[in-house]
């Protein structure tokens, strides 16, 4: 009896919020007079292509807050108009307190007279907030992003998520498709297949075995497959996009006469 009233009146842990950004890097902090929001990344910094992106909520007094709602929406303003990118929604990192998640793929990089501005729309119970600031985006060493205009006059961006760190192995490989609806909206193609052929061009263009084309997983969106890479050095993983009927709207086969697609991403380890 007495251990079952012990048991009855133990009380959870409460959560530390320090450690739930551990292994990540602070980016940028936007602030709006009521609260400040914080910009994380595993790598600290924002770059051309797919960008997974954390956020923290802090009142002016430094609290976080665990109760927000976001959405967000990033803005490229160019000398002679603007366009968004694609993105996600923004969600609450599952077993975190304060974490928030999404991803934005940014196709280009910003300058001193281009850039992009970041924009948050958030609410906590029946309060509406807004806030917005520049943030810097860098080119990509290696590219992990493609955008062009298919044969079926649809423009499509595809992003490569992972690897983000490649191996001399059989290595788990995602990424997402989008196609352009408009300047502003870009949402996720559904049903495709991304074919792959990785080459190493300073290498006599030899490929690897063993490679697993990706299609896309219905729960995530996120199209999987297998990259296999046989050394170390630079890649071109050479790209064709099939639509659901599997007719091939962009990319060309890697033959003896043709050494590489017009679509490709590159790694180099």
């Amino acid at each position: 009896m007495l251990i079952l009233l012990a048991m009855s009146c133990k009380k959870d842990s409460p959560i530390d919020n320090t450690a739930e950004t551990t292994g990540l890097t602070l980016v940028k902090t936007v602030a709006n007079g009521s609260h400040n929001i914080k910009i994380y990344t595993e790598n600290g910094k924002l770059q051309t292509g797919y960008n997974k992106i954390y956020l923290q909520l802090a009142n002016a007094d430094g609290s976080l807050v665990n109760n927000a709602q976001f959405t967000w929406k990033p803005l490229m303003h160019m000398m002679s108009m603007q366009h968004a990118c694609p993105y996600s929604p923004i969600t609450k990192v599952a077993d975190k307190n304060t974490l928030y998640e999404g991803y934005i793929v940014f196709q280009m990089a910003g300058s001193a007279s281009e850039y992009w501005e970041l924009q948050f729309n958030y609410t906590i119970g029946s309060s509406a907030y807004t806030a917005s600031s520049k943030i810097d985006v860098a080119a990509a060493v290696k590219r992990n992003l493609v955008s062009f205009m298919g044969t079926d006059n649809t423009r499509y961006v595809i992003a490569m998520v992972t690897p983000t760190v490649p191996k001399v192995a059989l290595n788990d490989m995602q990424a997402m498709v989008f196609k352009m609806q408009d300047m502003m909206t870009f949402p996720v193609v559904d049903g495709y297949t991304v074919k792959i052929d990785p080459r190493m061009p300073g290498m006599g263009n030899h490929g690897s075995p063993n490679n697993v084309h990706l299609i896309q997983n219905s729960t995530n969106k996120i199209y999987k497959g297998k990259l296999s890479l046989t050394m170390t050095g630079y890649w071109k993983i050479n790209l064709q996009l099939a639509n659901a009927t599997g007719d091939v709207v962009k990319g060309e086969e890697v033959t003896s006469t043709n050494e590489a697609s017009s679509i490709y991403f590159e790694v180099e380890f």
